[in-house]
């Protein structure tokens, strides 16, 4: 039987819905004009009329100005009608154009794209097993991913999150042993090796050619004597370190109480690990009401990290939406005997551990 629609109502969804679709067709256009250097051009030459911009990015003349008027009618870039000129306000340079600011986000869009370019994998694994594993995603995920993180981690990890640590920057300062387990494309690792350059970092993550942009991205901050990479997973790095850190990556593991548990038995006797994990609230209905962040973390978690989980050994699927109480259950079991939350953004949750 059909329910009777209130007009009303539909009206009210059917604007909610518009307002989705122009933020993903928004989200494309950052993308583009990040790829394209359109931003970074405004940015160094103020305003320009649509031509002046596409003859400084080599691009076509007409698409530009397309792009341009999409831009400015969703409020991300200003337009001067009498002068026919496009600007950037210092407020979108510092998201879109600078991506030395704490808050650029534009090269993360790479991460939306790689929803859209994997879609014939991800609902095979909906109507499968759910098993995706993250080397089998489209490579827009793992720049997207980068680039997502990294503002935060350049922001944050040596001003606030390894200052909160008990008695961390002191070692750090000092010279102290760390290894970045899923470091991924290398960007907290290199945040920690520039922050403490008397520290040594050993980062670790099993997919290949993300050590190999890791190991570039070490170079070009000039930080190769204090950091090496090396292709590995989480259950079989060697070494023993003062740190261990997982950043934003242990929910995606399938048994990550076996690879917190491995982690102690690598850590020095007097050390630390380090949990940054996506912020969640405990009690699931506050997280979905109350989470500004959960429809986007859960969206993205249904694609990417719990099928990753579920591809591995046991598939335990946390997902980015597990919360301090869950993340705690897992440290416990894994044998530590201190837990706690040290700090925490509108993004991140900062937990530290101790055997």
């Amino acid at each position: 039987m059909t329910a009777t629609i209130d007009e009303a109502r539909l009206e009210q969804f059917m604007g909610q819905m518009i307002g989705y679709m122009t933020g993903g067709a928004l989200c494309f256009g950052v993308w583009l004009g990040d790829e394209l250097g359109l931003y970074r051009a405004l940015a160094e030459a103020g305003p320009l009329t649509a031509d002046a911009l596409a003859s400084r990015t080599a691009t076509n003349p007409r698409l530009v100005r397309e792009w341009l008027d999409g831009q400015v009618a969703g409020r991300l870039v200003d337009y001067d009608p009498a002068a026919g000129r496009y600007g950037l306000s210092a407020e979108a340079v510092a998201a879109l154009a600078d991506d030395t600011s704490p808050v650029f986000v534009a090269r993360g869009m790479n991460a939306f794209a790689s929803l859209f370019l994997d879609g014939a994998k991800i609902t095979s694994a909906f109507r499968g097993d759910g098993a995706l594993a993250w080397g089998e995603h489209h490579p827009c995920l793992f720049s997207g991913t980068e680039w997502f993180f990294r503002t935060g981690y350049r922001a944050y990890l040596p001003t606030e999150w390894l200052p909160a640590l008990d008695g961390v920057e002191a070692k750090l300062r000092d010279g102290a042993t760390v290894a970045d387990i899923g470091c991924g494309h290398g960007a907290s690792a290199v945040v920690i090796a520039q922050a403490y350059p008397n520290s040594r970092v050993s980062g670790f993550d099993y997919h290949p050619e993300s050590i190999e942009v890791a190991r570039e991205r070490a170079a070009e901050a000039g930080v190769t004597g204090q950091i090496t990479f090396t292709v590995a997973d989480a259950t079989s790095y060697p070494g023993r370190f003062d740190l261990i850190c997982f950043f934003d990556c242990l929910h995606d593991m399938g048994d990550p109480v076996s690879i917190a548990g491995y982690a102690r038995e690598h850590l020095n006797p007097d050390g630390t690990l380090l949990l940054v994990e996506p912020f969640a609230l405990d009690d699931h209905h506050a997280n979905l009401t109350a989470n500004p962040m959960a429809a986007l973390l859960y969206t993205a978690s249904s694609a990417i990290c719990t099928p990753n989980s579920l591809s591995q050994p046991v598939g335990l699927g946390l997902g980015a939406q597990a919360g301090e109480a869950s993340l705690r259950k897992v440290i416990e079991q894994a044998g530590y005997t201190r837990f706690r939350r040290v700090a925490q953004t509108p993004m991140n949750l900062i937990l530290e551990a101790r055997p």
